[in-house]
């Protein structure tokens, strides 16, 4: 037989956990994040010789996990009645698709294109730089700004370490509110 005190702590694990996740809800909730998605699973890092932006068959793709990862991420944002103002996505297929399974509608957006492989470490900056700019007047209306990118991207702006899937929710300046597992 299990002691209770073994109990006790247990149940309050589990309670401490769902109080926690609920604020992660309420922070979203709230509107006018900034709410960064690493593209679901893709097996594999970085991306395949021949590479092609516009050809997916050149890339690493998402794999059936990756697909119902995607649809959580979006059934997360459905259940728990986050508003969202905008998607954006960088150009790769597997942020693509990401979008496609977890919010249907997305507009892509190259700002959010991996800078992984990128050996020109100034554009890469650059590129950063626009990205904050785009950000800083962003005016949410209310709603949420989702932008489904790489883990190089993330990173970059937050410092954070994300998961393939992982929900990081900022604010406007890149502050990690928190961070959801999808997996």
């Amino acid at each position: 037989m299990v002691p209770r005190l073994t109990l006790l702590v247990i149940l309050f694990v589990i309670l401490f956990s769902i109080q926690k996740l609920e604020a992660s809800w309420k922070s979203a909730q709230e509107g006018n994040k900034i709410i960064l998605i690493r593209h679901a699973l893709a097996p594999g890092t970085g991306d395949p010789v021949g590479f092609k932006i516009d050809d997916c068959s050149t890339q690493r793709n998402l794999n059936q996990v990756g697909i119902d990862q995607s649809k959580r991420i979006g059934k997360f944002f459905k259940n728990n009645k986050i508003l969202i103002d905008q998607v954006l996505t960088s150009q790769w297929c597997r942020c693509k698709d990401t979008a496609k399974y977890a919010f249907k509608e997305y507009k892509e957006f190259s700002e959010l294109n991996s800078t992984f492989q990128s050996s020109d470490v100034e554009k890469a900056k650059k590129q950063i730089k626009r990205l904050k700019y785009f950000v800083k007047n962003w005016n949410g209306n209310g709603g949420n700004l989702i932008l489904v990118t790489h883990y190089i991207i993330i990173t970059s702006l937050t410092d954070a370490v994300p998961r393939s899937g992982d929900i990081v929710i900022t604010d406007k300046n890149f502050n990690v509110l928190e961070i959801i597992s999808t997996n």
